[in-house]
């Protein structure tokens, strides 16, 4: 069964968690998954023991903590300097998760440079030798499971079907020999990711890459997209029109891969930026944006 949430990342700048956690009452979504912002990583830890005795109070579990932006890339970068930040910004995130009581904690690995794109599998392994590490914080901190996200770009792995497998495969077997000490690691899916080569040829569809991933994900964003995979948006009539994303369609994925899904909790997020941030025309329409597309996604899976 696949359950419905939410990422936090739209309201970040603009409402509260209090109005988030109404909206979601009023949608009747129960799950968080918290999107990671600027604070968060230097702010007290009583500020997350007071945002979790405010979801308590609402009725909402905070199921999972996930970067909402590229801020843990520096493991891709070859550069001493931003691999300790991201090294310490990621433990940071965990102690978050396990402040908040999240089963799930992850980030997309990081993006290598493009005009350095040679130094690519080297940030590979400098990305798996510290997920290899963290999952033994992860398990210290109470945590069920690690993820990471599959990206639309070559330059931010894992994206092709064998990267995925790579990264997995390695970080599964240092699990399988350390399972008391240790805890898995899966993907974080997104219904919207494919592959588009410099000349927008088709390499990988999203459905393609999200099949692929099933047997190896705990979670997965719900967003619309167009057919290059560029603009991410929601699910509106209009929306619906002009994206690629069939609800019913990934619904039917899912039943069909369903024995093949490694956790029993599979929750999908909703996640869209909404409306322009910072304008009095824009901001007081994310309600009704972020209502509507909860709605059309529960309308199919509910």
């Amino acid at each position: 069964m696949i359950e419905i949430g939410i990422k936090s990342d739209p309201i970040q700048y603009r409402y509260s968690f209090e109005w988030l956690f109404n909206l979601m009452n009023k949608n009747g979504i129960k799950y968080l998954q918290l999107g990671s912002f600027f604070e968060l990583y230097s702010v007290n830890d009583d500020y997350f023991l007071e945002l979790k005795s405010l979801a308590n109070q609402k009725g909402i579990i905070i199921k999972s903590v996930f970067t909402a932006h590229r801020e843990l890339g520096g493991f891709f970068t070859n550069n001493q300097h931003l691999e300790k930040v991201a090294r310490s910004n990621f433990e940071r995130l965990i102690h978050v998760a396990s402040l908040l009581g999240a089963d799930y904690c992850g980030s997309n690995p990081g993006a290598v440079y493009r005009d350095k794109f040679e130094e690519k599998d080297k940030g590979i392994q400098c990305y798996l030798s510290h997920m290899k590490e963290l999952s033994s914080y992860a398990k210290q901190k109470g945590l069920k499971a690690l993820t990471m996200e599959p990206m639309s770009s070559l330059a931010e792995p894992p994206t092709t079907p064998n990267e995925m497998d790579f990264f997995i495969n390695e970080l599964q077997t240092h699990h399988s020999q350390n399972p008391n000490t240790t805890v898995p690691t899966y993907l974080c899916g997104d219904i919207s990711h494919g592959l588009c080569n410099s000349k927008k040829e088709l390499v990988h569809s999203n459905i393609e890459l999200f099949k692929h991933g099933l047997p190896k994900m705990a979670e997965f964003h719900f967003k619309n997209t167009d057919s290059y995979f560029n603009s991410t948006f929601g699910f509106s009539s209009e929306e619906i029109k002009s994206g690629i994303i069939d609800l019913t369609e990934i619904k039917s994925i899912l039943e069909s891969y369903s024995e093949s899904i490694p956790v029993d909790d599979m929750i999908g997020y909703l996640e869209i930026g909404g409306p322009k941030t910072g304008r009095d025309y824009s901001d007081n329409l994310l309600e009704d944006a972020l209502s509507v597309s909860l709605q059309a996604i529960k309308k199919v899976f509910v």
